[in-house]
């Protein structure tokens, strides 16, 4: 098509920011969690599995907002 280019550089653009501050977050995110169940389990290392178990658990809630951000950018490149 004729004259699109920007359109498509746009929808580029814009799914390149979606997926690049929705995963910025969710990592940080993650990787606070990991060090403060690691520095846990150090202090008290009989509680690992209970730790263990609330980080997964936590890691797996902030990882859906990378998804999300994923399916928000893979939205823009094709649909929109």
């Amino acid at each position: 098509m004729v004259g699109t280019e920007g359109v498509d550089a746009a929808k580029a653009i814009g799914s390149a920011i979606a997926i690049g501050v929705g995963g910025l977050g969710p990592a940080i995110g993650i990787g606070m969690a990991v060090k403060g169940a690691m520095e846990a389990i150090g202090r008290n290392p009989e509680a690992a599995g209970q730790i263990q178990t609330s980080m997964i658990i936590g890691a797996a809630l902030a990882e859906a907002v990378a998804i999300y951000a994923f399916v928000i950018a893979i939205i823009i490149a094709i649909v929109l």
